[in-house]
Parts: structure tokens; sequence; C-alpha cells
């Protein structure tokens, strides 16, 4: 079976495309979980998609336990290089969002961020994916998603845009087919180009508050973007915060 275009994406050039996802924004963002998610030391946290370690990395600096998780093992490496450069012992494992390595009852918090969410096609797959965090976590655990918002990224949806890093061109392709976003990115250097893909599930607010009620999630508050705002159809972003139905 061919690869996932989330198995081929975030590799090498994923670090180029998205460095301006930085760890100054981490900070900035970590600063605002602390607050809601009334983090604690005694807290066990999960990263789930944790990508090169940004947030978990930022929470550990805080002294917090963090677990970091992810796909990518060229993401999980230089996850591990960061945290060694800055003193810090983070476990990153690999692993499938869909099944994790855990035990039950095994998190306190969970944090699923930057659009870690939406990946596979069928609904079954992404409910699977919040049954998962479900399970994990103990009883009355919290958790955080930070998702797109549907309404907001059909309405400024930018089609075509390129850049450039250095000696590198970066060209990328947006558009909406059906319930997905999608973007075709070209990595052209001396080296050549390559080509990556990425297609995202967009959920409505109603609809993402059905999948995590029927996967054992209770959403408890929604917001718009990591300034606080509250949650609306216009918002930046979808942030919703909950706990483990009990």
């Amino acid at each position: 079976m061919s690869n996932q275009w989330y198995q081929e994406s975030f590799g090498d050039d994923y670090l180029l495309v998205y460095q301006h996802r930085n760890r100054t924004m981490a900070d900035q963002e970590v600063d605002q979980l602390l607050t809601w998610l009334d983090l604690s030391k005694e807290d066990r946290i999960l990263d789930l998609c944790c990508g090169m370690g940004r947030h978990s990395i930022t929470l550990a600096k805080r002294g917090l336990q963090v677990l970091g998780l992810d796909l990518s093992e060229v993401l999980l490496r230089k996850a591990n290089s960061l945290a060694y450069q800055e003193g810090l012992w983070v476990p990153f494992i690999h692993g499938d969002m869909r099944k994790l390595p855990f035990v039950e009852n095994s998190f306190d918090v969970v944090l699923n961020l930057f659009t870690s969410f939406g990946y596979f096609p069928e609904d079954d797959e992404n409910r699977q994916v919040l049954a998962e965090v479900s399970r994990v976590l103990r009883t009355s655990g919290r958790f955080f998603i930070d998702f797109l918002n549907r309404k907001r990224v059909v309405e400024t949806l930018v089609p075509e845009s390129q850049r450039f890093i250095q000696d590198v061109a970066i060209y990328e392709q947006r558009w909406i087919d059906g319930d997905f976003v999608c973007k075709k990115i070209r990595v052209r250097d001396g080296s050549g180009e390559r080509v990556y893909h990425e297609r995202v599930k967009m959920y409505t607010f109603e609809q993402m508050c059905d999948l995590l009620t029927q996967s054992g999630l209770r959403p408890i508050k929604a917001y718009g973007n990591f300034h606080g705002d509250p949650y609306s159809e216009d918002s930046e972003r979808m942030m919703i915060i909950g706990k483990v139905e009990v």
C-alpha cells in the first residue's frame, strides 16, 4: 500500500517550510496553557504529535513532566537534539496516534497542537484518535486540542504563494476539496525539486464536539486563539478544552 501524505511530508524539508513556528511562539502558547489547564508539576502530560518538540521542551523547562509522541522519526531526532542542547531529558516516543503505546490512565493531560488532527479521510479513524486520548487519560483528566477553524479557512484561503529561505524556493498551492483543505508544497534548491502534499479533514465546532462526546470526552470551553478570545465561527483557530467523561 502506498504511503499516506503524513508519512511523506514530515521530513527534513518540513523543518525548513515551517521554521517560522519557533520557540518564542511556543513559550507564549505554553504560558496560556499553564493557566487554561491549571498545569502543575504533579501532572503527567502527553504532547500528542509533538513534532520537533517545541512545546514539550518548553514545558520541560518549566519543570513539568512531559512526554512527546510523533510518527516522524526525522522530527523526533530533531526534538531529541534540541532537548539535549537545552540540557534536558524529555522522552520522545515513536508511535501512531490511532494506537497509542500506553496503558490506560497514563496521563493527567493530553495536548494536541498545531492542527495535528483530521489527518485521516474517514471519521472513524479520526474518532479513534480521540478515543485513544480518552483511554490514556486518568479520571477527570484534561485535554486541549488546537485545530483549524473551518469557516475561517474557507474564507481566507490563499490559493498560491511563494517564498525564499536563503537559496531555497518554497511554492505552496492551497485548495478546498469537499471537507478537506489541501496543500501542495514544492521545495526547490540546488539539489532539485521535492513535492509534498497535505490533506486535512475540516470539522465544524458542532461536529468536533460530537466526535469528542462519542469518544468519551466532554468539551468544556473553547477559544479562538492563544490570546484567549472566545471562540466564534470567524475565529482564527478552534481550541477546545475539556475533560474525560466520568
